[in-house]
């Protein structure tokens, strides 16, 4: 598949991490040593996360990112083939991203992430893949790469006429040069109060503000006013994919013609769904899951 002659429905540009993850009965302190009691690894990292949601909600996907020349990054390609995403991988020296995560027995966590092979997600990688982004319907992308990376995705995907989303996490201040090229930005509750609430990114040049507020749906905040979409009724066990299902299948949505109103059902739906199961990419529901539920 050359990069010039397939138009993705998304394009996701981002991290994509191992997760390695270990169960305690309480956290250490400074200096010391405890058991655990279990211990995994997972596929993360927002940007895999997002594709693999994309993907699974129905949308044709391409993903753009960094993995080290590791058994780690082999585990995340094969990953990413399996889930039919179309994986444009840069080989890095650098290790592929890791995170590490410590959860005790009250679900309490800490977390260290080395972005590895991330950090290394460059202007020239972006500009490697001009044409793979020229040709999506829709952007996607997250903060856990080098910001001007993402300016840059955003700045082509527009010069293509994609819809451009940005997932504005981790949080950090974005300047207006940045905002101006964001269609769709969706922060959590968190986030939209540390960039300023969302008046100030619809002023800084954002068109549409759609708020995730977990167990309370989702808000869509745009010039002309203000809109709920409620939640749906589901048993959460844990919420740590959520964010990310429903960030996926607004993209996907958005891809396929919704409008931002639809669009946001099926995210919060994604999202709903998501924290019924335990994990994050594990979590991540299908087309005919976010179907059912919302019909």
């Amino acid at each position: 598949m050359s990069n010039g002659s397939h138009s993705y429905d998304v394009v996701v540009v981002g991290s994509s991490n191992l997760d390695l993850v270990a169960t305690v009965e309480r956290l250490p302190l400074p200096g010391e040593t405890v058991l655990g009691t279990r211990f995994a690894e997972f596929p993360g990292g927002k940007g895999l996360n997002q594709a693999v949601a994309s993907r699974r909600s129905g949308a044709d996907t391409a993903f753009i990112t960094c993995l080290g020349k590791d058994n780690a990054g082999d585990t995340l390609h094969r990953l990413m083939i399996q889930e039919g995403i179309a994986a444009y991988v840069t080989d890095d020296d650098d290790p592929t991203g890791r995170a590490l995560i410590n959860v005790d027995a009250h679900g309490e966590n800490s977390i260290v992430v080395v972005p590895g092979a991330n950090a290394n997600l460059s202007l020239s990688v972006i500009e490697a893949h001009r044409d793979i982004l020229l040709h999506s319907r829709v952007l996607l992308c997250q903060l856990e790469i080098p910001l001007a990376s993402v300016e840059s995705a955003l700045a082509i995907a527009k010069i293509g006429g994609a819809r451009t989303i940005l997932n504005p996490a981790p949080a950090t201040q974005l300047n207006r040069s940045i905002l101006q090229l964001c269609d769709v930005i969706m922060p959590n509750q968190h986030e939209v109060a540390l960039l300023g609430g969302a008046s100030a990114l619809l002023d800084a040049g954002v068109s549409i503000v759609v708020i995730t507020l977990g167990a309370r749906g989702i808000k869509i905040i745009t010039a002309d006013g203000e809109q709920q979409i409620p939640p749906f009724a589901v048993r959460a066990i844990d919420t740590t994919g959520a964010g990310d299902a429903a960030c996926g299948a607004l993209a996907c949505a958005l891809a396929s013609g919704l409008d931002i109103t639809a669009a946001a059902r099926r995210a919060s739906a994604a999202g709903a769904l998501a924290a019924t199961k335990h994990g994050a990419v594990t979590s991540l529901p299908t087309l005919s899951e976010i179907d059912y539920l919302v019909n």
